[in-house]
């Protein structure tokens, strides 16, 4: 039997950080590794992450990538082998790439945040977004913004009686 176009990869959760768009205007966005423990990878299988507070952060010295303040949940059933929720982790992505990313992150303001965490054939992938720092005003903007455009679908599916 053939295996499906849509494997286990659409079981499994996608993570999205709304918090990334509300905070951030993200520019650039990459699709990285991560290096977990088994009780890690089963907490996000099961959906149990946090990347609110995320950010990933370029070692000048070795030029590794790391990303720190994601909270992947305990996994209940690993025991003793349990993980650190807010350890820092390692990301899997070429030098060259990480050339990149230190040199789109020294300007003033610019960060690496996780925007979505994902499975793709098994392997579980984090896409970075280079995001640049909203002032209040912005956010305020994209709030108003929201509600018009609520107001305006509401105002659409009311029916008009006479």
């Amino acid at each position: 039997m053939a295996r499906s176009k849509h494997g286990k990869s659409d079981q499994a959760p996608r993570i999205i950080n709304r918090r990334a768009q509300y905070a951030y205007h993200i520019t650039d966005c990459l699709e990285v590794g991560i290096e977990l423990q088994g009780s890690e990878v089963k907490s996000v299988r099961s959906g149990q992450v946090s990347l609110a507070e995320g950010f990933a952060r370029v070692d000048p010295n070795t030029l590794e990538l790391y990303l720190h303040q994601v909270d992947i949940a305990l996994y209940p059933h690993a025991g003793t082998e349990q993980h650190d929720p807010k350890k820092i982790r390692k990301l899997l992505v070429h030098r060259r790439q990480i050339k990149q990313l230190l040199n789109k992150t020294l300007g003033k303001g610019v960060t690496l945040v996780p925007v979505s965490m994902y499975f793709v054939r098994g392997r579980i992938k984090l896409e970075l977004g280079v995001g640049v720092g909203k002032r209040a005003f912005d956010k305020r903007a994209v709030l108003k913004k929201r509600e018009a455009d609520r107001a305006m679908e509401r105002g659409m599916t009311r029916k008009i009686i006479r």
